[in-house]
């Protein structure tokens, strides 16, 4: 009985999502006693999530324990499936969700996007989502959905952390301001990728306004040993400070053995780093999850394409670790928030970086969204025109490796 009311509600779903938006992101908020009742009438559904690896991957662990939060709190049986490659296994395993009785299926990774959309073809009435993606706004497929945050956000607050951090160095004389260079451990050449690193970068020049960065890629989102020997050549190139886009422990471990400072990202390393990690940033997927299964369980549409952000409590930071991190770096991170949450700093101003030696004051898309213009009034509008990131520019100050 219960899987048939579940059945039906997701029908009732599908017929109501012709009416559903694009990116945006509904203001979230703490339960109150009413909601807390509504949610204890809401449909008994089954919610899965494909991960592409599992909790010794920092990327999903953030994902899993992000689902684990919202199933409880929504009263909803969740079930997991890891280490789901980006191939036709993912495929498999959504379609199993869907024949479990699964009403709603998240995906973790990027490249489990066309495997997803594969079975939400299959399974109309039941929802799926590829956290991460990009395509549902062009793929017209009722039950399909991306979801992403403005990570940039938190990226370039981390930025700041850093750049006090070789402020004080500087100050210190271990070296010169012309010799404060950064360097970063990127998993992919995608936007994705490049639009945090960028942004952790104007983070970190907002206080050294002198700071270069070079970029390693390893070629693969988890693979500690190549993660590692990325930041220990960084390191070896006179890098002083060394942050990432990559799942592993890798380059933490590699810069607490060296001693040079690290930002991490999706969680903090501070167990594993005590002498080297500063701040990290990352995605809170809790408040989306949520919202999509509140929206199943009500049998109401939501979004095809959905971006949070700081004010949504989807861009997360960890604690400062003051053993490290520059004295006055809680204080001032919290100012460089509120700038950013009144609209006051805005993180990709072209005013603060050049491309080939100029400020950009256009740019048009090559991501599938028919030449938007990305630039308004002097701003790239990253995660605007849909909620993946798009920023895809190669910045002065920066060097990719390869």
């Amino acid at each position: 009985m219960k899987k048939l009311i579940a059945v039906v509600l997701a029908l009732v779903m599908v017929f109501a999502l012709c009416a559903c938006g694009s990116s945006s992101a509904p203001a979230q908020s703490a339960s109150a006693p009413a909601e807390e009742a509504a949610a204890a009438d809401a449909a008994p559904i089954k919610v899965g999530l494909v991960a592409l690896h599992d909790e010794n991957s920092t990327y999903d662990k953030n994902f899993i324990d992000a689902f684990k939060a919202a199933c409880d709190a929504c009263g909803v049986e969740g079930l997991i499936k890891t280490q789901i490659p980006e191939e036709a296994a993912a495929y498999d395993a959504a379609c199993e969700f869907a024949d479990d009785g699964c009403a709603l299926v998240f995906a973790d990774s990027y490249g489990h996007q066309s495997y997803i959309l594969d079975a939400a073809k299959e399974y109309p009435e039941v929802q799926f989502v590829s956290c991460t993606g990009d395509t549902a706004l062009n793929d017209g497929v009722a039950n399909f959905h991306n979801a992403f945050a403005s990570i940039f956000q938190g990226r370039y607050i981390a930025g700041v952390a850093a750049g006090l951090k070789l402020k004080e160095m500087i100050d210190a004389g271990e070296f010169t301001a012309s010799e404060a260079k950064v360097g970063y451990v990127g998993a992919m050449t995608y936007a994705e990728v490049k639009s945090g690193y960028t942004s952790w970068f104007l983070g970190v020049r907002s206080i050294v306004p002198e700071a270069t960065m070079e970029v390693v890629f390893t070629g693969s989102w988890y693979d500690e040993t190549l993660e590692k020997e990325g930041a220990q050549k960084l390191i070896a190139n006179g890098c002083k400070l060394i942050s990432q886009h990559a799942d592993s422990w890798g380059a933490p471990t590699a810069c607490e053995e060296a001693g040079v400072p690290n930002v991490s990202y999706n969680g903090s390393t501070i167990s594993a780093c005590p002498n080297t990690f500063i701040i990290s940033s990352r995605i809170d997927w809790t408040p989306y999850f949520t919202y999509a299964i509140k929206a199943v369980q009500a049998g109401e549409a939501f979004d095809t394409d959905w971006c949070g952000n700081l004010e949504t409590g989807s861009v997360a930071l960890t604690d400062v670790n003051e053993a490290v991190a520059a004295e006055g770096t809680a204080e001032k991170l919290a100012e460089v928030k509120a700038a950013i949450l009144d609209g006051s700093l805005k993180v990709f101003d072209c005013s603060t970086w050049t491309k080939d030696g100029k400020n950009l004051s256009s740019y048009t898309d090559s991501w599938g969204l028919n030449g938007a213009e990305a630039i308004e009034n002097g701003v790239f509008t990253e995660s605007t025109l849909r909620s993946a990131p798009y920023f895809d520019i190669d910045i002065d100050g920066i060097t990719l490796l390869g």
